[in-house]
């Protein structure tokens, strides 16, 4: 009986790992400290705890092994709530949300002071840094992990600094060849 439990525990163990896809997520502060020791480019992922699509967002795009892995290898993820009450020290200022409202924690709250400062328009937003820092794009709304593979792969090769226009952006799009399942 012992080795039946063992060997049912091994396989529900071996198959959430097989299953759950997860990207290991940083806080503001620990991904651009890590970028100074280990540069690589940085998104952040604005969502807010009501948003369906950033659920959405989480579930097929965040759990699909392709992203996490490409994530992980690649970049320093953020989670970032951006209605939240965390203080966050960005680029030696100090954001947060002054007027948060804790009796509204789980629904629609007050913007905080960096999702302002980052121009985040609406939910959920991606935003990219180079590896250096600095801000190059958000991206708005759902995208599943085809689409994602594009920005992710734009922005860790750099190709997006030979974009001269938006009519090289529409050619590098229809040029490109997904390799991520889903």
């Amino acid at each position: 009986m012992e080795l039946i439990k063992k060997i049912i525990t091994l396989y529900l163990i071996t198959l959430s790992f097989c299953v759950n896809a997860q990207v290991n997520w940083y806080t503001f502060e620990e991904a651009f400290e890590a970028q100074k020791v280990d540069p690589k480019p940085i998104m952040v992922d604005a969502y807010t705890v009501w948003c369906g699509p950033c659920n959405l967002l989480d579930k097929n795009t965040f759990g699909n092994k392709d992203v996490s892995d490409y994530l992980n290898a690649n970049f320093y993820p953020v989670k970032f709530n951006a209605e939240g009450n965390d203080v966050v020290h960005f680029q030696g200022k100090v954001y947060d949300n002054p007027n948060y409202d804790p009796r509204r924690a789980k629904s629609r709250n007050s913007a905080h002071n960096l999702t302002r400062y980052l121009g985040v328009t609406g939910y959920p937003t991606l935003v990219f840094f180079d590896k250096d820092g600095n801000y190059i794009t958000p991206a708005v709304g759902y995208i599943n992990p085809k689409q994602i593979e594009i920005y992710l792969k734009l922005i860790y090769q750099q190709d997006y600094l030979e974009f001269k226009n938006a009519d090289d952006f529409t050619a590098y799009i229809k040029a490109f060849k997904n390799q991520f399942k889903g």
